[in-house]
């Protein structure tokens, strides 16, 4: 899996939530079973939580790599 601004929290979480869940939790995203945080992109959960996009997408790919 390839992680981009437009990957959906919840398709990452289904990926592999043990390895990717650390990641969100650090950055304020606290309620990841909610169906609305499921339903974000990468980039729209950073603008809500005042993190950098493209920091979070590089170590999640290389978590999940």
């Amino acid at each position: 899996m390839t992680v981009t601004k437009d990957t959906l929290i919840g398709e990452i979480l289904q990926e592999n939530a043990e390895a990717a869940a650390p990641y969100f939790l650090e950055m304020g995203m606290h309620r990841l079973g909610c169906p609305a945080s499921l339903g974000e992109t990468i980039e729209e959960a950073c603008m809500v939580h005042g993190t950098d996009p493209d920091e979070l997408i590089e170590q999640l790919n290389k978590v999940l790599a």
